[in-house]
């Protein structure tokens, strides 16, 4: 393990540290980094520590213990902001896009020094979901920076970005941790069970931020085989529960984007556990405790139903980062989801 993951309290992405580590050491600071990779795989957590780094006051940063990198974890740092969706304050519902009045705000404060550290740390979390004014309001601080500061672009989705934006940024990837390196993180780290680390590490999908609170493990343990059970209901139902399931959803997701965006990439992991289970690769599941359930199922779907609407609910999702309407989205995609009755006949 390099030297600068020993400092910097992540799970895997050795290689980004390492080069953030370097870099730190030879004073080669960007004033634009952009952070890739899947949700809750870390590019948050290495931001804040990118941040900590920054404004340290210990030689060898960022040591987690110091007034500044304290104030940082804690999101009390004046010079460290975090710039994501909002909601709206009359119905509570998710903002869409990250505004260009966000950027405004950001501006203004890059322009001012630092107030208590030696760096100004703007997190952007969701790039991707900057709207274009937004986005071309950002390049414009970014082809001329303030000094002493760090602008980080947190996205899941590069192809949704200005390619000018990405342009002038430092890119770094983060990628999936496997899952024997998650495992032994849990069991050393959080005094894990190993029955339940092994568990944990492959519904994590190799990104930690699934396991590492109490709330997201309970979510992994107690809500997603709930979550999965409803969607599951709708294998024999008729065109009514599906179209309704799909209304209720669709209005849900105008009000809880995220909570429904996990929604799906849960229903994309379970269709691709029934293509690896139905191809003989059950070591690659990742729904593990639910083995029996997926047997049942892959004995009354044929490997062209699986593979179908694996591909029709990946089109779906993207139609839906793309701000397509989503009711009709997922009514299409109820259409599409085989029947199991049907398919057992087939049989």
């Amino acid at each position: 393990m390099p030297e600068g993951a020993k400092v910097w309290p992540l799970i895997g992405q050795e290689r980004p540290v390492a080069w953030l580590e370097q870099s730190l050491k030879q004073g080669r600071v960007s004033h634009a980094y952009l952070f890739l990779g899947p949700p809750h795989v870390g590019k948050t957590s290495l931001a804040v520590c990118l941040a900590q780094a920054l404004n340290c006051q210990n030689p060898v940063s960022p040591c987690g213990q110091c007034t500044s990198c304290r104030r940082i974890a804690d999101g009390k740092h004046a010079d460290v902001q975090i710039i994501k969706l909002l909601k709206d304050p009359k119905d509570g519902k998710d903002a869409q896009e990250i505004s260009i009045e966000q950027i405004k705000d950001l501006q203004r404060d890059a322009s001012l020094p630092p107030y208590e550290g030696s760096h100004k740390v703007f997190i952007i979390t969701e790039a991707e979901r900057l709207s274009p004014e937004a986005s071309n309001r950002l390049l414009k601080t970014l082809e001329e920076p303030p000094p002493h500061v760090a602008i980080i672009l947190l996205a899941s989705a590069e192809e949704r970005l200005l390619t000018t934006v990405v342009s002038r940024c430092h890119r770094l990837d983060l990628r999936p941790v496997p899952a024997r390196q998650l495992e032994k993180a849990l069991i050393e780290r959080e005094g894990m069970g190993a029955e339940l680390a092994k568990r944990l590490a492959h519904l994590a999908t190799g990104c930690p931020g699934l396991v590492l609170s109490p709330e997201t493990r309970k979510n992994l343990l107690e809500e997603r085989p709930r979550r999965l059970a409803d969607f599951l209901k709708l294998d024999g139902a008729g065109n009514v529960e599906r179209f309704n399931f799909a209304a209720k959803l669709a209005e849900r997701f105008s009000k809880q984007r995220a909570s429904v965006e996990d929604e799906l990439r849960l229903w994309l992991g379970w269709w691709r556990d029934l293509l690896l289970t139905k191809a003989g690769l059950k070591d690659s599941v990742v729904n593990i405790d639910l083995g029996t359930e997926l047997e049942g199922r892959v004995q009354a779907l044929s490997l062209s139903q699986i593979s179908g609407f694996l591909s029709n609910l990946g089109q779906a999702v993207r139609q839906l980062e793309q701000n397509a309407n989503p009711r009709l989205v997922l009514e299409v995609l109820m259409l599409n989801l085989p029947r199991l009755s049907l398919a057992q006949e087939r049989r």
